[in-house]
């Protein structure tokens, strides 16, 4: 009888043991730990420990997990009521995004919008975008995050220096364009969508939306601020809610 065939009996005939309890007071198993042998309850108490510890870290993870995300809800929150507070629509543009690098410390943030009415045409924030950046903008179906390979958008940003304070109200971004880039190594491009087409609301604005009428970028001098594993539902949430405040500045 060779290992597996004693195996299968056992497993077939978890009364055995009932039959032979003495059995179990006998049996000795290798201790992992060490040379010495181990009773089988022992080895029994030493798994269940080790199992406790995985499962322990386990919990640990998932509660840091959690006390993250509640931060970032909380300045998600934060950085809503900025926005919806915000009255003056030339100024709204660069509430969005000074609000992303006050309330979620991103180093810096910039914004552009196009298809803009003609009280809004002369704005930083409708300055000139090229027509393959908008075609880029739309076919996001999601935000990017990754690395700066020269993406045209991170040009928008200033030097990571936190200049966004002394920008003009009507600018429209956390930096002005007219400023060098800054060694900007990850971003995060969230194209902004008009959430209404036709006159009917999208119920789905979370996978596509409608048609792109701007991009906003963030971006971070840490290569690990935004990286392509991340999770994006916060940056969703972010597009949907300045896509429904900017909407208000495209013809209609």
């Amino acid at each position: 009888m060779n290992e597996r065939e004693v195996a299968d009996y056992l497993l077939a005939n978890p009364e055995f043991f009932s039959r032979h309890a003495e059995l179990l007071a006998t049996v000795r198993l290798a201790n992992p730990h060490g040379k010495a042998a181990i009773s089988l309850q022992e080895r029994q108490m030493e798994m269940l420990r080790e199992k406790n510890k995985l499962l322990e870290r386990r919990l640990a993870e998932l509660l840091r997990h959690g006390h993250e995300n509640d931060s970032i809800a909380e300045k998600f929150n934060r950085w809503t009521s900025r926005v919806i507070a915000e009255r003056d629509t030339h100024a709204l543009p660069r509430t969005v995004t000074l609000g992303l690098t006050e309330v979620f410390d991103v180093p810096g943030a910039a914004l552009r919008v196009w298809d803009v009415a003609e009280p809004y045409a002369q704005a930083e924030f409708a300055r000139h975008v090229g027509e393959e950046l908008r075609v880029f903008a739309n076919s996001l179906s999601a935000p990017y995050c990754g690395a700066n390979t020269g993406f045209e958008a991170a040009q928008w940003l200033a030097p990571a220096t936190k200049q966004a304070g002394a920008a003009s109200a009507n600018e429209g971004s956390a930096a002005s364009a007219g400023n060098a880039t800054g060694p900007y190594q990850s971003i995060a491009l969230v194209a902004l969508r008009d959430l209404q087409t036709d006159g009917k609301d999208i119920a789905d604005t979370t996978h596509r939306g409608g048609p792109a009428f701007g991009l906003l970028v963030m971006g971070s001098p840490d290569p690990r601020r935004f990286h392509d594993g991340m999770a994006t539902d916060f940056l969703v949430q972010i597009g949907t809610l300045a896509s429904a405040a900017l909407s208000r500045m495209l013809v209609r």
